[in-house]
């Protein structure tokens, strides 16, 4: 077996999943900013996570549409905007098509046919 493989830094770091307001108490070597004191009085790093066993639908049993990226709302906004871009060169197209048949309607009253 390599030496010197694994990391060898492990503390107990505090996991807190922000969807389910759960959090727990283990070793770790993740990084983490900033730091919560935990039921047991001590201060320990948090590392905030967005899914865990309390939030996963494997675990909990029921479908939930995590979106805290806010994927949901750019799509539907972007989907909005085409549409109405859509609209708009309709309308364009349209009005375009009724001048030109005015255009040709005054020309063939020009020519007398």
């Amino acid at each position: 077996m390599k030496k010197d493989l694994h990391p060898t830094n492990y503390r107990f770091v505090v996991f807190q999943d922000d969807a389910a307001g759960f959090a727990f108490l283990t070793k770790s070597t993740a990084q983490a900013t900033e730091t919560i004191k935990w039921e047991d009085g001590n201060e320990y790093p948090l590392v905030k996570i967005h899914i865990s066993s309390a939030s996963h639908p494997f675990y909990t049993g029921q479908e939930k549409l995590l979106d805290i990226e806010g994927r949901v709302d750019r799509f539907k906004a972007k989907e909005e905007a085409a549409k109405k871009l859509a609209a708009a060169r309709a309308s364009k197209a349209k009005k375009a098509a009724a001048v030109k048949a005015a255009k040709a309607a005054a020309e063939d009253d020009k020519s007398g046919k």
